[in-house]
């Protein structure tokens, strides 16, 4: 019984590890970036993501450009942190391209 339940803990362990991923999304300003200059700020959440305690403003990291492109992304780094803290500290990262 005891080397059942170890066996399924392993696997449901190794399950949640292999499962995983990382979450991403592009949002394109205007007619999108026009050149290859890039900004990256980390964002702070805290508590699994859920409470806000510091946000980049991609308007502001565009700084006055009309066209640019919003990557918004948990990176490994960001994961890796979230998983140290347990969760109660996760930041993501945001690059604007102009």
């Amino acid at each position: 019984m005891i080397k059942q339940l170890a066996k399924m803990t392993a696997v449901a362990f190794t399950a949640s590890i292999l499962l995983t991923s990382c979450f991403s999304y592009t949002s394109v300003v205007g007619n999108g970036a026009q050149g290859n200059q890039e900004v990256t700020k980390w964002n702070h959440y805290v508590i699994y993501g859920l409470a806000p305690v510091g946000v980049s403003d991609s308007k502001a990291m565009a700084d006055g450009a009309e066209n640019y492109t919003v990557h918004t992304r948990q990176t490994f780094v960001n994961g890796l942190v979230n998983a140290l803290t347990f969760g109660l500290y996760t930041p993501t990262t945001t690059t604007v391209t102009k």
